[in-house]
């Protein structure tokens, strides 16, 4: 039979927990990241309680100081948790008959990307049967200015997060159509985010067009990019542009799927 002292204890090890994860919500939905100040603003913990669980969640490695010291940032640990339970079986099966249904009406390659820091991860992929296409498979990582995916998810962050990003990478040119200056790419980028449409006209893989569309979380962030990609001699941006409406609607259904 369960004692008083049995019961509080259960009831402030549950109170921790929901606290604990009160914590690495809140820090891996914020885009910048939060400051235990700002958390202690946005959550009614108290102050000892908030400091001593952030100290346990950066010992685990789920939460990390940024640079300077100040905000704190989901950490490798909760990164390989959240792509873990991306990578489910049980969980991708739907979003793969949703990208197959995609892949056999427009008769292309379709593809699901996330960001991962600098690059692009093609997460799900249906190829097609095509004797010509283009090799990329699922785990592949790309750079984020000459992609259709990178240069959307480039487009629709946050203003600050891209201008930091920007100053980190590498704009190589792939193909005679990269942008490999930054004012040039921002322009392109402006175009894309007023879209929210991006496109590859060979500006990756010479040869290789692609189209892009954002699938967005339930509050409305990016969170994955829908992708269409065709060699040249069978498709133009025009005319995979066709196919943008349709696009936008599987997106709207991946979003079921992604991320409830």
């Amino acid at each position: 039979m369960s004692t008083e002292r049995d019961i509080s204890r259960r009831n402030a090890t549950n109170s921790t927990l929901q606290r604990g994860l009160m914590l690495l919500e809140t820090i891996a939905t914020a885009p910048h990241g939060m400051s235990a100040a700002d958390l202690e603003r946005h959550l009614e913990i108290p102050k000892p309680t908030l400091h001593r669980l952030l100290k346990q969640l950066e010992e685990q490695g789920l939460v990390v100081r940024d640079m300077e010291g100040r905000n704190l940032l989901p950490g490798e640990r909760l990164h390989q948790i959240a792509m873990g339970v991306l990578a489910n079986e049980s969980l991708k099966a739907p979003r793969r008959m949703l990208l197959k249904r995609l892949a056999e009406e427009v008769g292309e390659t379709c593809n699901l990307t996330l960001l991962d820091g600098h690059e692009v991860l093609y997460y799900e992929r249906v190829e097609t049967n095509w004797p010509v296409r283009i090799q990329l498979p699922p785990g592949s990582r790309l750079p984020l200015h000459c992609t259709a995916s990178g240069k959307l998810f480039l487009a629709l962050m946050p203003a600050g997060q891209r201008r930091n990003l920007l100053k980190h990478l590498s704009l190589e040119a792939y193909t005679p159509y990269t942008a490999t200056d930054v004012e040039e790419l921002e322009t392109r980028l402006k175009r894309i985010a007023d879209d929210e449409l991006s496109v590859d006209d060979e500006e990756f893989i010479q040869g290789m067009v692609s189209v892009a569309v954002p699938v967005y979380d339930q509050a409305g962030r990016i969170q994955a990019s829908l992708a269409i990609h065709a060699p040249r001699l069978r498709h133009t941006i025009d005319s995979l542009r066709e196919w943008v409406p349709r696009m936008r609607h599987i997106s709207s259904s991946l979003q079921d799927t992604l991320w409830t």
